[in-house]
């Protein structure tokens, strides 16, 4: 009996613990977040945010760039596993050395890197969509092992075999066949790419773009409880989108060989 009950009890005061390390901090800074000195509480901080042009264009212009780098990731990612899966084992290596360059050359070097040897037109180079490709490049990690695992978990070879036997060309294969079996990782790949651009500050700051991240920086040095109101409304963004991912992604889910 006794070895039962420490069973329940042991996980149950292991999971409050890290309720309460993960809460606190958040009670805390919402509670910072409404002092207006003194005994004083109120949604001044919230309001001063809310009215601040800064905040929109900055929240905007990080959304935008989100979902850029993760469709043109997705589009240029998922036929190259694809392919690499289907017919080009050899290269997986290859790939998988390319992959992890994002995490042995610096943020630094990479951004000066990318502006010293990159040329092209004005409304790339020298505009905030300049920004998707260092995020495309800093997301490839993530992106292409998620991708790649969820690949592996799939009998490619037959799929598509039995696809092409059914008349079907390339993107209705793509379409009918293997996105449905992926959109788990797909949903996973998004996510990760979203909060790496949401919260991406070196690029942005080294390129002189005021992106959510700049923002929230120039934020703390100038206003403590606005810092703190903006850095709740930042999680609280964050975990609606990745909420809003999934119940897509589950909502979307398709199930080969017709309804059922």
């Amino acid at each position: 009996m006794k070895t039962r009950l420490l069973r329940i009890a042991v996980p149950g005061l292991l999971l409050g613990l890290c309720s309460l390390y993960f809460l606190v901090p958040l009670i805390a800074t919402g509670v910072f977040s409404l002092w207006d000195g003194a005994d004083r509480y109120n949604l001044s901080a919230y309001t001063q945010l809310f009215h601040d042009p800064g905040f929109r264009d900055s929240l905007l212009l990080s959304v935008r760039l989100a979902v850029l780098s993760v469709v043109i990731s997705l589009i240029l990612l998922v036929p190259t596993v694809y392919w690499i899966q289907l017919r080009g084992k050899r290269l997986r290596p290859v790939m998988e050395f390319i992959a992890v360059l994002p995490f042995v050359v610096p943020a630094i070097a990479l951004v000066e890197g990318l502006t010293s040897l990159y040329t092209g037109p004005e409304w790339l180079v020298g505009s905030p969509n300049f920004l998707i490709v260092a995020y495309i490049i800093l997301a490839l990690p993530y992106t292409y092992n998620a991708l790649d695992v969820g690949m592996r978990s799939l009998d490619i070879r037959t799929l598509s075999e039995a696809a092409q036997n059914l008349g079907a060309n390339w993107p209705t294969l793509m379409m009918r066949a293997i996105l449905p079996n992926l959109i788990g990782t797909l949903v996973g790949a998004t996510l990760l790419t979203f909060a790496i651009v949401m919260g991406e500050f070196t690029f942005a700051n080294v390129l002189l773009f005021n992106t959510f991240a700049v923002y929230i920086n120039y934020i703390g040095q100038t206003s403590g409880t606005q810092a703190a109101a903006l850095s709740l409304l930042s999680f609280t963004i964050t975990w609606l989108a990745m909420l809003g991912i999934l119940l897509t992604g589950h909502r979307s889910q398709v199930q080969l060989g017709g309804a059922r």
